[in-house]
């Protein structure tokens, strides 16, 4: 009877730890990807990475049963430290896109997407239960090289950046119409309790867990400074 017992507590032991090494898992490839993005050249120009308050990063985002064209991804969200975003990046909380039709999506081959959050006002409607792209958050594509010099006054204003790659091509495209939500379940699975996204990213109630450390360092080796305009860091 111990045996069976044993047997039961182990199992039920089990079912957590392995739904927490696939949240480890889905964390660590959010590292790997934007590693991967940012080092292709003429990609994300550095001066919009350093003006980023937060980033959002959903690999291999693949067509789903949502509807026609419908896609879901899983990703994360990681924001700069201190109340006015001037701090080195923080802990990573885990985020869920829903997302519309991606033109150039073929097969089966998953579209990786990297979002940059460029203002407080984005980050507050990002970090709400749920925010429609476009309507609750203004959303351009983003523009590629070295330098934003030659961006558009849309895309200079807009609260939220998005890039996408998928199958060699990296592009700026647009998410508008898009949702993004917290993903509460995998969050209390990988920390083990319920935190909300804002508790994680903004109130620092959880550290970086070590699946999480590769994100962080890469963003505090890109962009350890914000070089937003000062008087909005005020």
């Amino acid at each position: 009877m111990r045996k069976i017992l044993a047997l039961v507590a182990l199992a039920a032991l089990a079912v957590p730890l392995q739904a927490q090494k696939k949240e480890q898992e889905r964390l660590e490839n959010c590292g790997n990807v934007l590693q991967e993005i940012l080092n292709i050249p003429d990609g994300i120009p550095q001066d919009l990475l350093d003006k980023a308050e937060c980033v959002l990063v959903y690999p291999s985002v693949k067509k789903g049963a949502l509807g026609i064209g419908a896609s879901y991804g899983r990703g994360a969200i990681v924001c700069r430290s201190g109340p006015k975003f001037t701090g080195r990046w923080g802990t990573p909380a885990l985020f869920a896109l829903e997302a519309l039709s991606i033109g150039f999506q073929i097969g089966g081959q998953g579209t990786d997407f990297v979002l940059l959050v460029m203002n407080t006002k984005g980050e507050s409607s990002v970090l709400s239960s749920k925010v429609k792209l476009g309507t609750d958050a203004s959303i351009a594509g983003g523009p590629k090289g070295r330098t934003a010099e030659a961006a558009t006054d849309i895309v200079l204003k807009a609260e939220i950046l998005s890039y996408s790659r998928n199958k060699g091509l990296f592009a700026g495209v647009s998410l508008d119409g898009s949702t993004m939500r917290e993903d509460g379940d995998a969050n209390e699975k990988l920390y083990g309790r319920k935190l909300s996204a804002k508790e994680i990213v903004r109130e620092g109630k959880a550290g970086v867990p070590a699946a999480g450390q590769k994100l962080v360092s890469l963003l505090n080796s890109k962009s350890p400074v914000n070089k937003s305009d000062p008087k909005s860091l005020q």
